[in-house]
């Protein structure tokens, strides 16, 4: 297999016929391909309309899991199942141009292993209020990271299935896949590539996913840095934490010394000592969850999701580029 499309689908079926016929085009002059779209429990019918666009069509295969599990693990069934030398990931809402997936694959044969699309026009008007913000996080994580990509949040993109196959997804980490090929020794690029605002529907995405993204972003660090010496990561914090603690003790003091505040006229010492302390808890809760999921999935060999059907799987290829 030549490659491999990966494309989740969360209640998009106005737009799969039209997204399936773009494909189809883009993909006309590649000898072996094959279509995945991941249904990820879907309730407007989006199953429906797969099924009746795979008759006829023994390259488009579908995943059918049993609820909404997210983004990521539809994705990570998707990459479990697909066959291609290459893996294109890309968004079923019309907001992903089919058109550019050549690109990518034409970057690739300069020899990367990841490359990324880069949405250049996308939030355009909208400087404050998107764009603005889309860019200080995209710097943000680069920075942290060491791999320099303008569009994190853009889905197309074009890995090597040597670079994907050791990659295990939860969570919402599928905009970090850069990251985890980066730590497989890839050598990652981008590409610009067009971008449509949504035909149908509305936006499955809010403002809580920057809360999500920063998240993600210290489990991501702490895997990269951490996973081997976790003593450095919460030795650390602690050290920080008792730091502060002692610094607010001497700031009560100062002002029990000069006659200012007594110890019991003040909240610094009480609310100092409460916030830092549920902080770092909540924090290092996160981490040690995150971590014991990881342990768990891996440990037991459990799926991280149940599929219910599956179609055109095992079936000969039968088209021809056209």
């Amino acid at each position: 297999m030549q490659l491999s499309v990966v494309i989740p689908v969360y209640n998009e079926a106005r737009s799969l016929p039209e997204l399936v016929q773009r494909l189809e085009k883009s993909l006309q002059d590649y000898q072996e391909y094959e279509i995945i779209f991941v249904d990820d429990g879907s309730r407007d019918g989006s199953l429906a309309v797969l099924r009746e666009l795979a008759e006829g069509r023994p390259w488009l295969r579908i995943i059918s899991l049993r609820r909404n599990y997210g983004q990521t693990t539809a994705i990570q069934i998707g990459i479990q199942h697909a066959q291609g030398d290459i893996i294109v990931l890309m968004d079923s809402d019309l907001e992903n141009d089919p058109a550019d997936i050549p690109l990518l694959l034409a970057k690739m044969e300069e020899g990367y292993d990841v490359v990324s699309g880069w949405r250049k026009k996308r939030w355009e008007g909208q400087w404050l209020t998107r764009r603005l913000p889309s860019i200080t996080a995209n710097a943000l994580i680069s920075w942290i990271s060491g791999v320099y990509l303008h569009d994190y949040g853009c889905t197309l993109k074009a890995y090597r299935r040597e670079i994907l196959a050791p990659v295990r997804l939860y969570g919402r980490m599928h905009r970090f896949i850069p990251i985890y090929a980066k730590w497989e020794g890839g050598r990652i690029t981008e590409v610009p590539v067009s971008y449509s605002p949504r035909k149908y529907g509305r936006s499955n995405y809010g403002m809580m996913r920057i809360v999500s993204v920063l998240l993600d972003l210290v489990l991501i660090i702490f895997l990269d840095k951490y996973i081997q010496r976790p003593i450095q990561f919460f030795g650390g914090v602690g050290l920080v934490s008792m730091l502060l603690g002692v610094g607010s003790f001497l700031w009560a003091v100062y002002y029990k010394l000069t006659g200012q505040k007594d110890f019991v006229s003040t909240p610094l010492p009480i609310f100092t000592a409460l916030f830092i302390s549920v902080g770092i808890v909540l924090l290092l809760i996160g981490v040690l969850a995150e971590l014991l999921i990881r342990v768990y999935y891996e440990a037991t060999g459990r799926p991280p999701a149940h599929i219910r059907e599956k179609i055109n799987f095992g079936q000969a290829m039968e088209h021809s580029a056209a």
